[in-house]
């Protein structure tokens, strides 16, 4: 189960709609499934269908964790046009089980769905999302 502040969900879907009609990405860090930072990344493909990290910004930000007592629980990243869902794509490049794998879809941009998943190999699972204030 991912703990996930209901203030935090809201900045991730923020960011995704702010990046439309790009995918946005970003990292989650807390401890123990509880989301405790949301940082928001930029997406160096710059395209409506993928996404990827810019390797020096993510070096970065992972110094900001470590220094902060944090650990990277989870990823997020939005579909522009499709479900909120692991692509294909999404579990190949999926680099833990470990990590909560959260996904925004913006397919109905007035209702945003936000879901999160645990990907271990090629197996998918969705995983509960217990916003908490």
């Amino acid at each position: 189960m991912l703990r996930l502040p209901k203030v935090m969900a809201e900045e991730i879907i923020a960011h995704c709609q702010a990046r439309y009609p790009k995918e946005a990405c970003g990292l989650l860090a807390g401890a123990e499934g509880r989301v405790a930072q949301v940082y928001p990344m930029t997406n160096v493909e710059d395209s409506p269908i993928g996404y990827a990290m810019d390797p020096k910004e993510q070096l970065r930000v992972e110094k900001q964790m470590r220094a902060n007592g944090q650990r990277m629980v989870g990823i997020y990243h939005s579909h522009t046009a499709s479900e909120a869902s692991p692509s294909s794509v999404d579990v190949r490049l999926a680099i833990s089980p470990e990590f909560s794998y959260v996904l925004v879809s913006l397919q109905d941009r007035q209702q945003p769905v936000l879901k999160s998943y645990r990907i271990d190999g090629t197996t998918v699972i969705p995983e509960e999302v217990f916003q908490v204030q």
